[in-house]
């Protein structure tokens, strides 16, 4: 496997597979089967700001049920108050202790002045790295889309000044223009970016006529997005890339490297396959590099990124074009298997 190790936010790592941060990355046992598996390094399940507020207020409800009820007693409970993220933050320390691969801490805040504040909480955990999660979600139609950037600039800026340890910013993909958002933060000096956070979206219940929330796993298709902006990316911006979404298999991950990604992110694929797929997916990796030559990532990461390309329309919507004057041949040929 040593011909695997790459460099992701200046930390070596044995091999680029990192597992993304989900539920999986939070549990001891499940944590220690991965780095069996032969994972380069694990995203700690994310520290969710919204999670604990809504933990904050359902306790102040439960405790404030009964309160003057009985006409002498004013509180029924003594005064208790919420852990915040110290359960959170002793599971992440004691995942940096149990384990010998890199691990690294992630983020979900939600108010300027607390970005920073869970940032060095983290930090102080001894994680490898932080990774910050970037969105937002329109609720409001005044509201300009280049202030909701420059609140995200302002929140990059706080959290370096606070912490010493790298930094990645893992974006959606709904932004105007991506590209522009990223080379803003790359001025930064941000540490690397993940492409792209796959977001849930609400689904409606007819027969209940009902808002629900469905867990919808990824697939192949879905890496062709991360895939582009990988393309794009490489060598025009100082930060390391990783590519997340739709890395299923080996080749997947091979494509992400061809267009130049450091490191890449898989989640869906161990719902679907088990933690001993990270093993396969590693020698599928390998049995391609011995196939065509390569002693090393570094011998064929970004081979295939727009800026090593001929190809003026290598990346750009001129493929879509192309697709569609072939549709038919398209059509004929999927007919036929």
């Amino acid at each position: 496997m040593s011909k695997l190790k790459t460099n992701y936010l200046g930390i070596e790592l044995r091999n680029p597979l990192i597992v993304g941060a989900s539920s999986l990355t939070s549990n001891i046992d499940t944590l220690k089967a991965i780095e069996k598996a032969g994972a380069g390094a694990v995203v700690f399940k994310s520290l969710f700001e919204e999670q604990i507020q809504l933990e904050e207020l359902e306790l102040e409800n439960e405790l404030e049920e009964y309160n003057e009820r009985h006409a002498e007693m004013v509180k029924l409970f003594p005064t208790l108050k919420h852990a915040g993220p110290a359960e959170h933050l002793a599971k992440l320390k004691k995942a940096k202790e149990t384990l010998g691969i890199p691990v690294i801490g992630s983020l979900n805040a939600m108010h300027p002045d607390t970005w920073a504040e869970y940032a060095q909480a983290i930090a102080d955990t001894g994680v490898d790295a932080l990774e910050l999660n970037f969105y937002t979600t329109p609720k409001d139609f005044e509201v300009e889309g280049k202030t909701i950037i420059q609140s995200q600039v302002e929140v990059l800026q706080s959290v370096k000044e606070k912490i010493k340890i790298p930094i990645s910013v893992k974006l959606s993909p709904f932004y105007t223009n991506p590209l522009d958002v990223i080379r803003r933060f790359d001025e930064t000096e941000v540490d690397g970016f993940v492409l792209f956070n796959r977001l849930f979206q609400p689904d409606i219940d007819i027969d209940k006529e009902e808002l629900v929330q469905t867990i919808i796993l990824s697939d192949s298709s879905d890496h062709r997005l991360p895939l582009r902006f990988t393309g794009l990316l490489y060598g025009n911006i100082a930060a390391d890339i990783c590519a997340a979404t739709g890395i299923m298999n080996g080749n997947d991950a091979v494509k992400m490297i061809l267009a130049g990604a450091d490191a890449f992110q898989v989640v869906s694929t161990l719902y679907r396959n088990g933690i001993d797929h990270i093993t396969e997916m590693l020698a599928q990796i390998e049995g391609w590099m011995n196939k065509k030559g390569y002693k090393s990532i570094d011998d064929f990461r970004g081979k295939l990124a727009k800026k090593n390309l001929h190809d003026p329309f290598a990346y750009r919507r001129a493929q879509y074009v192309d697709i569609l004057l072939r549709s038919n041949e398209i059509i004929k040929t999927n007919a036929l298997k």
